[in-house]
């Protein structure tokens, strides 16, 4: 009943953004950032991996979908599939890597893959761009034979693609978390020891999360790309990393949706703010302390303290109501 109910409410937030929203490039960035931050739910919220290298996925399919259709052009939907798969490369060496440490080792091991990579990035400039990145990377309408299935010329047709796209990750995510797999996880997270005395290989199972959140975090990467037509070095650096971390634990760990919520809260605040004052990156650190000392469960835990008032106060009010009835009555 939750899963149907929670791709009910993806559902709902991907069809009430046209109504509400007049920028198909903002809100299609809301879903992409929302993609990247469910890839970070997965590690952080069900296996218990505070991870800086979410940067290094997000750029791997930026660059892997930029080369693909400027340089050594194929259609657009394998150049996706690549992003996708390179995204779960990268995810599958620094996971074999860092999942050997935990604590603080294991995020400083994550830390370091980033600021690595963002190092090769721009050393590797015939490849990158380096501190330029790649430029003119085109958005190909979706099509098979010649024939145009789906027009991505405009930026609300572009939203229709990656809400598709979102809706169906979205659906995969919450299978993983659902299944036997999605539970271990969650043991894992609670008590690694237990876990492992019960028989649970902990190497491949937190090895198996990080490829699956690389995956998702690579198809947000090229989603981005495509959406902007650049591939630019910021995508690599670490501030990517931290960036997608912040969402993650603005709207909540442990839920998919919760994702979602905390991407949406800061791509548009952050949207809102920079009209506001130049220097809006410094309202926004205001906004997120806050957020950060005030709702230690996100922006997810808070809505669910404020149903739970709502449904306990509801009771009362019609026990009053009776009372009252009974006592007039008599």
């Amino acid at each position: 009943m939750t899963r149907h109910f929670h791709l009910l409410l993806a559902l709902a937030i991907v069809v009430a953004m046209p109504l509400f929203m007049q920028s198909g490039s903002l809100a299609s960035e809301v879903l992409i950032f929302g993609l990247a931050a469910m890839g970070c739910n997965l590690l952080l919220g069900y296996t218990g991996l505070l991870s800086f290298g979410q940067g290094i996925f997000f750029g791997l399919g930026s660059y892997t979908i930029g080369l693909l259709l400027t340089r050594w052009p194929l259609p657009m939907p394998l150049a996706l599939a690549a992003a996708v798969a390179m995204g779960a490369a990268g995810a599958a060496i620094v996971g074999w890597v860092a999942i050997r440490q935990r604590g603080t080792y294991f995020v400083m091991l994550t830390l370091a893959f980033a600021q690595m990579f963002y190092f090769i990035a721009y050393s590797a400039s015939g490849l990158t761009g380096g501190d330029n990145g790649l430029l003119d990377i085109p958005r190909p309408s979706l099509a098979v034979a010649g024939h145009t299935l789906w027009p991505l010329a405009t930026p609300w047709q572009y939203y229709g693609f990656v809400a598709v796209l979102f809706l169906a990750a979205f659906w995969f995510l919450r299978r993983v978390c659902d299944s036997v797999f999605g539970r271990t996880l969650l043991a894992v997270r609670d008590n690694e020891e237990r876990a492992a005395a019960v028989g649970y290989d902990l190497r491949l199972l937190k090895l198996q999360a990080f490829v699956i959140s690389g995956a998702v975090t690579g198809l947000a990467g090229a989603l981005h790309a495509m959406m902007t037509g650049i591939a630019p070095l910021s995508n690599a650096e670490y501030h990517t990393s931290e960036m997608i971390l912040v969402m993650t634990v603005i709207g909540g760990t442990g839920n998919l949706l919760a994702s979602v919520l905390g991407a949406a809260f800061y791509v548009l605040l952050g949207d809102w703010l920079s009209t506001l004052w130049p220097r809006w990156l410094l309202l926004l650190g205001v906004v997120l302390m806050v957020v950060s000392l005030g709702l230690q469960r996100g922006l997810w835990g808070l809505g669910e303290s404020l149903w739970g008032l709502v449904r306990r106060k509801a009771p009362k009010d019609a026990s009053s109501a009776g009372l009252n009835a009974t006592g007039d009555n008599a």
